[in-house]
């Protein structure tokens, strides 16, 4: 099968042929449709994800397809299913799985990272049967892959872990996939959405998605006096949807007192937080809250909303290209281009 290939980390990224994969005996094999491009991806490109321990490496965890192979342990059922998975699989026997909790599994299995992902024609997973989502009719493949880990990300972190309510103000720290998506979900739920980016490009999409604010960071003096201002008393939920010292601080210092802080973005290895930050955090008495995915189980929920046409997937995509431009849209992330998530088709 042809898949995009690093050998080294921060090193050349190119389209090779490779075998083909074959399923674990509780894995399957599915033929991918479609697949995003995410942060995460370059994240792990760079070193920065310590489950990457062997190369060469296939990256990709956004994705939607047949499936065409199971293993041994997985109900033969499934062959023929349009699906996709968690970005994050949960064994489904440790303690964090038994209680529900499988996006933080004590054994998980991550595409991508944990083991070759879906930048390639197919791609093999494992935990099959607790993790393979049957995709309705009337959600394509392109809109799954959007959902990835991005959209399903966002809904945990606004609806759950973030517990917004309508009405509230959510402030949003970076405008790319996840963020955006977080925009879409917070103005599905009712809440008045502050989006702050430092490119006007992604500040327009996330004002058509529902944000009632949208602040440059680039031409703003103060970004959390600006969102002081505009909700008189401090949003009552902010996340940093991108991952960095300047968007942490910036999201716990916009908060209100008793806010809630959601971290979606990862931090680099080398950035620090100020004792400032973390005093502001005891002195409020914020709520911080991490999140990482969204587990099989919640999908429905996440579902229902894109059925009933409160969240459409696709409007988050800016474009649609083959696997071949994969290498050089993975290399050049760190240039901040474009809106939106870019989504390959292997097989177009």
């Amino acid at each position: 099968m042809k898949a995009v290939v690093y050998h080294e980390f921060n090193g050349p990224i190119s389209l090779e042929t490779v075998p083909d994969p074959e399923p674990a005996p509780n894995g399957a094999v599915i033929q991918v449709e479609a697949t995003g491009l995410c942060r995460s991806d370059w994240h792990g490109w760079h070193g920065r994800d310590s489950d990457i321990r062997q190369l060469p490496h296939v990256p990709g965890h956004e994705f939607a397809g047949k499936v065409v192979e199971v293993g041994r342990d997985v109900s033969r059922s499934f062959i023929g299913q349009r699906v996709t998975i968690p970005f994050v699989a949960g064994c489904g026997a440790c303690p964090e799985c038994e209680s529900g909790n499988q996006q933080i599994c004590d054994h998980q299995y991550q595409p991508g990272f944990t083991g070759w992902g879906s930048f390639a024609e197919y791609v093999a997973i494992r935990y099959a049967a607790g993790n393979l989502i049957p995709l309705p009719e009337n959600i394509s493949s392109i809109a799954a892959a959007a959902l990835g880990c991005r959209l399903a990300t966002a809904y945990r972190a606004v609806a759950s872990q973030g517990a917004v309510e309508p009405g509230q103000w959510v402030a949003i720290h970076g405008c790319g996939g996840v963020g955006l998506s977080a925009i879409m979900v917070a103005h599905a739920l009712g809440a008045r959405v502050i989006a702050v980016d430092v490119r006007d490009e992604p500040l327009l999409l996330a004002k058509s998605l529902g944000a009632e604010v949208a602040l440059n960071a680039a031409a703003a003096d103060d970004i959390p006096a600006a969102i002081h201002e505009f909700t008189r008393r401090g949003a009552d939920v902010s996340l940093d949807a991108l991952g960095s010292a300047v968007t942490f601080a910036n999201s716990i210092r916009s908060l209100r007192k008793r806010g809630r802080h959601v971290q979606v973005g990862l931090l680099a290895p080398n950035e620090d937080l100020p004792a400032t930050i973390v005093n502001r955090i005891t002195s409020h008495e914020l709520t911080l809250a991490g999140s990482h995915g969204l587990a099989a189980h919640a999908y429905p929920a996440l579902l229902a909303l894109i059925a009933a046409g409160k969240l459409d997937p696709e409007r988050l995509v800016d474009r649609t290209t083959t696997l071949d431009e994969a290498p050089a849209a993975l290399a050049s992330m760190d240039d901040f281009r474009g809106s939106g998530i870019t989504i390959f088709t292997p097989n177009a």
